[in-house]
């Protein structure tokens, strides 16, 4: 561990891989503050207003590297204009807000390093064909809000900020996110796939989600990190392996188009049943272990702890 990244910032901590990396990071023995949009309890949260552009610059001297991870959630609601400007400005406005302030504090004051949430929308449909860090930006919507959300970083970069975007894919876990939504409806035995069930899925456990994170603040990696396991897998083989795990039948296949009344037809057609074949080639190449990479094990101990 570099010993000048002891102190970590985390904006997004309420969140399920927030509240995992927190825990994480104290038992490795970094200091941890909170960036919270209420009023601070104490000393380990940090109040901070993205929609009015405040953050106290005074509150992040002594810090060493900010996590953000702060944005309204992409799959909880449907697609509206009103909704989509949301996911946009929520990660836009918070990051450009962060960059600012920490260029603007002396260099042997402010924080070394950010590590910035993006997401591997940013290489919209793939296909089979695998993306890796090198790959051009995509398109879609998703695709547009990752290149505006690592763009926003750049105040950041020319002030020598070693700035990392972790373009994350399916994170695993039990309290959060896809497979909690998953879980109660295969428990019942009513899962299956969605539309062919041919699509790609690029997922990661959450353990190794925030471990590759932690490893980020370890090593001198700067530019895109590809967050996923080493072996996606289409949505058929997602929910058998699934049903596998919990003792239940997968036999639906659920048709795309009754989706699209729920949850409109773009966010179906690029959360959905867009095919994602990433690679986690910077993490690979780089000796990065994987706790999970298999998915059997991963669905396995996320259900066990519960995350």
């Amino acid at each position: 561990m570099q010993e000048n990244l002891k102190t970590v910032a985390i904006a997004g901590s309420s969140g399920t891989i927030g509240r995992a990396l927190e825990r994480l990071l104290i038992q490795e023995g970094f200091s941890v503050k909170r960036l919270v949009r209420r009023n601070q309890i104490d000393d380990s949260e940090i109040f901070w207003d993205p929609e009015n552009k405040f953050l106290d610059p005074n509150r992040l001297v002594g810090i060493n590297a900010i996590v953000n991870l702060a944005g309204v959630g992409i799959g909880d609601k449907r697609w509206s204009r009103k909704r989509m400007e949301q996911i946009i400005s929520s990660r836009v406005e918070g990051t450009e807000l962060i960059c600012k302030t920490i260029a603007g504090i002396k260099s042997d004051e402010r924080p070394s390093v950010l590590i910035n949430a993006s997401a591997i929308g940013y290489y919209g449909h793939t296909g089979s064909n695998p993306a890796t860090e090198n790959s051009p930006l995509g398109e879609g919507f998703l695709a547009d809000v990752c290149s505006k959300w690592e763009e926003s970083t750049l105040e950041a970069e020319r002030a020598g900020i070693r700035v990392v975007h972790a373009r994350t894919g399916i994170v695993l876990s039990a309290s959060g996110g896809l497979l909690k939504r998953l879980l109660p409806i295969f428990k019942l035995g009513l899962g299956g796939c969605i539309g062919s069930g041919e699509q790609l899925m690029s997922w990661i456990s959450l353990r190794d989600e925030i471990a590759a994170i932690k490893w980020m603040l370890d090593n001198e990696i700067n530019g895109p990190v590809n967050l996923v396991s080493p072996e996606p897998l289409s949505n058929f083989e997602f929910s058998k392996t699934l049903g596998d795990v919990l003792r239940r039948p997968v036999v639906f296949k659920i048709p795309s188009s009754v989706l699209s009344l729920v949850y409109g037809r773009q966010l179906v057609d690029e959360l959905m049943i867009s095919s994602q074949s990433i690679v986690p080639e910077v993490l690979l190449k780089n000796n990065f272990t994987f706790s999970d990479p298999v998915l059997k094990k991963a669905l396995e101990n996320e259900i066990r702890s519960g995350s």
